[in-house]
């Protein structure tokens, strides 16, 4: 029988009187072979590959769909189309900075610069740029809100210029919110529809975000995840997606959370077990009767940290808490019932009791999980508050006095000690879009305010809400005044503290932390905690739930157990203890019932508007940009230069230096670091010398349009260790063969002088953490062809081929100290023209004593779209001559 499979498959679905077209599962169960057991995920991929308009390889690869429930386990390419992109300004900048390139770039090569649109929706929402440099008052939102547009007016006047020109753009204003928490309260819709070719057509939601935290978009069964700018760029220009099928691991949820612990608790857990389990590259999807006592929120806590456990994915199947939070959240009712009918018909609604098949499951029994925080460096370290005290006391034992700081209220000086906690920040990424820990959070302030307690002065307090919707109930239940009560006022609305922007502190406590060499802390209620992330002079990072993060403001040290240890005194000078001040779960409950849907519809129906300020950024709508050659924030994109309509064949790797050696969980913070450029590093020569002044240095995520700030940038973090320099920290090298101690830049240069290519050697989970375009675009402007580990990241193993860097991975149990690599030798690679997808890779290594050593590298290329892609230069390029002919 022959079957046209996108006509053949479209059934008929009424709601209520309106009729929609689907492209239906039952379909593929009738003619290809039973799904019922495919797991919900694995459903929505199944519907994507259904929908699209080729025939031919189509069939292959719904049997490949089917045939994965055999064992949980499939080796096979698909292309994969999301409906629509995510992104934040971080990300979102450079992304856009090169679509305006590339719109000059086909001018110069006799194309129209015009087709250089996005085919497919975007939104840009701009929550990554405000910095807590003022906090504890009541205009601390107003003045960092000031600082931000005066500081970004640069940037700010580009995205406004993209958003006037390229068509399906959208840019949220800044000040709305954290894109993640926009996109779940109010962009993401489970079912998109839409008229086309005269038929009202019903489809699954799908994104893909340029920040990993798209995950938590999950929780609301709309399947998305995080990669880099790059590969979203060519998916707006109509490139699909080419990834193999995933493994995917089940996840059981019985039994619910104890009083006395919250969601941030739970997804700590779970990111210790998944990281130890082994999940990159694989989806993970929640199933089980536990997830009836999981609400919506805490569902999106768990979904958002899935970079953190290493999933592509974190997946929660649509349910009745579903259409509960999207009533909530004042979504449309008839919407509402598309989205319950269509999920039903098409077996993607999660019924009690479903049991799916899974490559290998997991199961928790959320009643046996307690009070936690992780840290001091990885979010994977998950400890029990009752064991801190302990691990905080491995530190040196020091103390030293502040100089002229003084508490206003007592007048009196105070001492700054190993283990201090100095920022404690309630963050917006993670739980501020869970209602249920920030009223927690509100309650124990409540308490504790009562009883006399406060924050300590050496504190940095910050309270910065994923949305307007939260500072409104916050007011609205009269709890606001305790968060700024202990000093935790609204300092903006945006990432701030977790991506690095948690501003300077006390000048004062930075001297004494510098002098004396303190351990010091940040607590935070974030999802990234690596070295040099937060502020550079912190060393230890915890994440912990909002309430938790009050706690240790309070108690003002980590050298604490908050379970037998008091937290303070009260007025009359009674001890108090943690358990005194901690809120019961009815009470939460009953508090946050009160939350009403009125407030999310009057919070986002004005959404792309923006501030006086923001309307007052005039721009013009030429079709490409009209750059100025003396910005420090926007110049265009330098990865076209010298770019042929057709490819140079790739060359062999010949006598190649290694640039730095690195351990294991080396993170794109550590490659290409977000927060405070230090005036003595390369950058900051480079801003001092175009006239910057060091108070408007900003940050290296705002300065990512500008590739001579960010090539510079590349693997300055403070925290990062070269092997090559085992006694040094930082961001340096030694320039062979004359063994010169140089900055890991100044030494690239110099080999790019000389056209020596450059080779990176690396262990375990290379490029963990953000997915960042840059953490690939610094390296390839450095000019490293090849990175060796042992293990990488999913996204930054697809962002190196996105720029024509090669990932290789050590094979038969070697790595670098069992190859003896000292950073003294010179690289081989050769046939790189000859390259096949998971093929096996010749390294030559060649030591001072001429001798030379073979070992067997794989290739992690995993598709053939990725190998065009490392052929091609890299996938933009690749994308700009597939649209040229």
């Amino acid at each position: 029988m022959s079957l046209n499979i996108r006509e053949d498959s479209q059934e008929i679905l009424f709601v209520g009187k309106k009729k929609y077209h689907v492209f239906s599962l039952s379909f593929i169960s009738k003619y290809f072979g039973n799904i019922e057991k495919l797991p919900k995920s694995l459903k929505i991929i199944l519907e994507n590959v259904l929908r699209r308009k080729d025939n031919t390889a189509k069939l292959e690869d719904i049997q490949a769909l089917i045939d994965w429930q055999n064992n949980g386990h499939i080796e096979y390419e698909i292309d994969y189309y999301p409906v629509r992109i995510l992104m934040q300004d971080f990300t979102g900048v450079p992304a856009i900075i090169d679509l305006a390139t590339m719109r000059e770039i086909v001018q110069k090569l006799g194309g129209n610069a015009n087709t250089i649109n996005p085919s497919i929706p975007v939104d840009l929402i701009i929550d990554h740029s405000i910095t807590v440099d003022y906090f504890g008052t009541k205009d601390a939102l107003k003045k960092n809100t000031q600082l931000e547009m005066d500081r970004n007016y640069e940037r700010y006047k580009f995205l406004r210029w993209g958003q006037k020109t390229f068509n399906n753009f959208r840019v949220v204003p800044p000040g709305t919110g954290i894109c993640h928490q926009v996109n779940l309260e109010y962009l993401g819709k489970i079912i998109w529809d839409d008229i086309t070719s005269e038929k009202h057509f019903a489809w699954p939601d799908t994104v893909i975000g340029t920040d990993s935290h798209t995950t938590m978009i999950n929780a609301l069964g709309i399947l998305g995840w995080g990669m880099g700018g790059i590969e979203a760029e060519a998916a707006m220009l109509g490139q699909p997606i080419s990834m193999l099928i995933p493994d995917v691991v089940g996840f059981k949820l019985t039994g619910k959370l104890c009083s006395g612990v919250n969601a941030t608790d739970l997804v700590l857990t779970i990111t210790q077990i998944l990281r130890k389990h082994g999940v990159v590259n694989k989806f993970v999807e929640f199933y089980g009767d536990g997830l009836e006592n999981l609400s919506l929120a805490d569902r999106g806590t768990i979904a958002n940290m899935a970079p953190e456990y290493g999933a592509t994915c974190g997946f929660f199947p649509v349910d009745q808490i579903t259409l509960d939070y999207m009533k909530l959240t004042g979504r449309d009712t008839k919407h509402i019932l598309l989205v319950e009918k269509y999920t039903k018909k098409q077996g993607m609604w999660r019924y009690s009791g479903d049991e799916p098949i899974f490559t290998n499951t997991l199961t928790l029994d959320m009643s046996e999980i307690r009070s936690s925080i992780a840290g001091p460096k990885r979010p994977q370290d998950c400890i029990l508050i009752k064991h801190i005290n302990s691990s905080a006391n491995q530190a040196k034992d020091k103390s030293v006095n502040y100089i002229n700081y003084l508490d206003n209220d007592t007048g009196l000086n105070y001492v700054l000690q190993d283990g201090a906690v100095v920022i404690s920040a309630i963050t917006s990424c993670t739980n501020t879009s869970n209602p249920n820990v920030l009223i927690a959070a509100a309650l124990l302030a409540k308490k504790a305010i009562k009883l006399g307690l406060k924050q300590k002065p050496w504190v940095k307090t910050s309270l910065a809400p994923g949305s307007k919707v939260v500072s409104v109930y916050l007011n609205q239940l009269n709890l606001l005044t305790y968060f700024e009560q202990l000093g935790f006022n609204i300092v903006g609305y945006g990432c701030m503290t977790c991506i690095g922007n948690s501003g300077p502190l006390n000048k004062d406590i930075e001297l004494a932390i510098i002098k004396n060499n303190l351990t010091v802390n940040a607590v935070l209620s974030g999802n990234r905690n690596f070295e040099g992330r937060i502020h550079p002079l912190v060393k230890e990072n915890w994440l912990a739930s909002p309430p938790l993060v009050i706690a240790y403001a309070i108690a003002g040290t980590m050298k604490i157990n908050l379970k037998i240890d008091a937290i303070g005194k009260d007025y009359h000078g009674n001890n108090i203890f943690l358990k005194d001040i901690w809120p019961s779960n009815e009470e939460i409950a009953s508090v946050v019932q009160k939350i009403k849907s009125k407030l999310f519809y009057q919070a986002y129906k004005k959404i792309f508007l923006g501030s006086q300020e923001w309307k007052n950024i005039k721009v013009n709508n030429s079709v490409t940009y009209e750059w100025n050659s003396l910005s420090t924030y926007i110049q265009p994109s330098p990865f076209f230069e010298n770019m042929k309509i057709k490819p140079n064949q790739i060359d062999d790797i010949i006598n190649a230096k290694i640039l730095a050696i690195f351990g294991d969980s080396i993170t794109t913070d550590h490659i290409s670091p977000a927060g405070k450029i230090d005036p003595n590093s390369p950058a900051g020569f480079y801003l001092t010398s175009n006239a910057v002044e060091i108070k408007n240095f900003n940050s290296y995520g705002s300065r990512r349009g500008n590739h001579e700030v960010m090539v510079r940038g590349t693997f300055s973090n403070i925290r990062i260790k070269n092997e090559i320099l085992p006694d040094k920290e930082g961001g340096y090298t030694k320039y062979f063969p004359k063994r010169e101690l140089m900055t890991i830049y100044d030494a690239a240069m110099k080999y790019k002088q000389y056209d020596i290519p450059l080779v990176l050697i690396a262990g375990k989970e290379y490029g963990s953490g953000s997915s960042r375009d840059w953490a690939a675009k610094g390296p390839y402007l450095q000019g490293i062809r090849v990175v060796i580990a042992e293990s990488f990241e999913r996204i930054h193993r697809s962002n190196l081929i996105g720029m024509g860097i090669l990932p290789l991975i050590f094979t038969e149990n070697l790595n670098r100290k069992k190859l003896r690599i000292t950073g003294a030798e010179l690289i081989d690679i050769k046939n790189l023209s000859q390259l096949k997808p998971k093929c096996t890779v010749k390294v030559i290594i060649k030591r001072n004593n001429e001798k030379k050593e073979i070992f067997n590298a794989y290739c992690c290329i995993y598709t053939n779209n990725e190998l065009n892609y490392y052929n091609h230069g890299g996938i933009l390029k690749y994308t700009i001559r597939n649209m040229i002919s």
